[in-house]
């Protein structure tokens, strides 16, 4: 396939350069800001038993999801992961709807990551706005994905591994001050309603992680190093959870994590508060903690640019966007064009200053992901029955089903508990496909010979 070589002249593909650790650390990377912010906000919504059982639902949720999806992106390793997918098993249509949730959930999860940032570094740098370093963050980190993948794969891999460190030494200190009692302080303080109310924070956790799909393209033999990368992924970031949850919230209670102060709003940085319960918020271990906690939200802010410059390539790469988009750099190989739009949609949602806004955006996205991708991994078994499969979900077809069962009761807990912001997500939908119905899809296929077409992917 034209795709496969490395040494294409073409402005269109993208080099191989991935391996198995290289993946396992853009998957822990992608979602590990995940345990630093975010999804304290929840417990403000169910408190702890609200949280707890929300994101037990979301765990379930990512084993089956992931397992399934890996079948997809070892089956179709192209770098517009989803899109590619539900294109040839569900038609132009609904691989567009697809490939653009996916673009959605990329798109704004970074803003809500660079306001953490931003937040945290505030605490050392009080004199700078917290938008302006979130604005200097996406700047550095566009620039550093636009100079080449393995430079910023081996940045990645660095730096993942410093913050599952600090998560460790986090826990390390907060656990010797565990108390059961405080998990049960106003464990359940909005009734049942708050359970679901939880779930766009229980999904923060691990949201992202499909992203390992969208380097697909980049891989070094993608049918097997992809599944190593996910499996090893999924379990660490398992573990980091549950550790977090239980050592943050242990040492004092949820509300300790959520308000800086009675009747302030909610924070942005759960884990400063909590280690403020142990070891106050002067301290050297206080500071050598936060400082590194940084790496973590850096981590996930550097990858999911990553992955959201390979989404936006694919779409313009089959003229599904504006054609610069689909463009390669033609010294460092990359989706330069896709990287710098991303960067300037983030930022203008990043001015909001609406971070459980965007976190909701971001997963009303991903699981439009999760939905459509289940469906088309069962359309595949049936339409394609001999595509070649280097790996297949175990447990077919209850893994699959259980994802887009429970995929589908979240979109209706979000959409009933988040109306205004499900009609924002859904208006951007509507907008898109417009656009895809009225001025695209007739004639992309012509202009594109070598769009993801049936009979252009791989294993037909």
């Amino acid at each position: 396939m034209e795709a496969e070589n490395p040494n294409q002249a073409s402005g269109t593909h993208l080099a191989r350069s991935l391996g198995p650790v290289m993946l396992w650390g853009l998957g822990v990377g992608y979602v590990i800001s995940g345990m630093y912010f975010g999804w304290n906000l929840g417990l403000a919504e169910g408190g702890t038993l609200g949280m707890a059982i929300a994101t037990g639902l979301i765990i379930l949720l990512y084993i089956t999801f992931t397992f399934s999806y890996t079948e997809l992106a070892c089956s179709i390793p192209k770098a517009g992961g989803v899109f590619d997918y539900a294109h040839r098993a569900l038609g132009k249509k609904w691989g567009f709807l697809a490939g653009m949730a996916q673009v959605i959930e990329f798109v704004f999860a970074p803003p809500a990551i660079a306001a953490a940032i931003g937040a945290y570094f505030h605490i050392f740098l009080p004199g700078i706005p917290v938008v302006v370093i979130a604005m200097f963050a996406y700047l550095v980190f566009t620039t550093l994905n636009i100079i080449g993948v393995k430079a910023a794969a081996s940045f990645e891999l660095i730096i993942t591994i410093l913050a599952v460190v600090e998560l460790l030494i986090f826990a390390g200190i907060t656990l010797p001050h565990f108390e059961w009692a405080n998990l049960e302080k106003n464990s359940l303080p909005h009734g049942t309603k708050g359970i679901w109310a939880c779930i766009p924070f229980a999904i923060w956790f691990f949201l992202g992680l499909e992203g390992i799909a969208n380097v697909a393209e980049e891989t070094i033999q993608p049918q097997k190093t992809i599944l190593k990368g996910f499996g090893s992924a999924l379990l660490t970031l398992i573990i980091l959870c549950v550790l977090v949850f239980v050592s943050s919230i242990g040492v004092a209670g949820w509300e300790a994590i959520v308000y800086a102060s009675p009747g302030a709003a909610p924070s942005d940085s759960p884990l400063p508060l909590a280690m403020a319960q142990v070891t106050g918020n002067s301290g050297w271990v206080y500071h050598l903690l936060i400082t590194i906690g940084l790496l973590g939200l850096i981590a996930s802010f550097h990858g999911i640019i990553l992955a959201a410059g390979r989404a936006s390539f694919e779409f313009g790469r089959v003229g599904y966007f504006i054609k610069a988009m689909g463009k390669i750099h033609p010294k460092f190989k990359t989706p330069a064009n896709a990287l710098l739009i991303n960067m300037s949609l983030g930022i203008i949602a990043l001015l909001t200053g609406e971070t459980g806004a965007i976190i909701t955006i971001a997963c009303f996205g991903a699981v439009t992901l999760y939905i459509i991708s289940m469906v088309t991994l069962l359309r595949l078994r049936q339409k394609e029955p001999n595509l070649d499969r280097p790996f297949n979900v175990p447990f077919y077809p209850y893994f699959p089903i259980i994802a887009l069962c429970i995929g589908i009761v979240c979109m209706i807990a979000m959409i009933t508990l988040y109306p205004l912001i499900s009609l924002f997500y859904f208006g951007i939908l509507a907008i898109a496909y417009a656009w895809f119905h009225f001025f695209v899809k007739n004639i992309a296929d012509e202009q594109h010979p070598n769009s993801p077409g049936v009979d252009n992917l791989p294993g037909k």
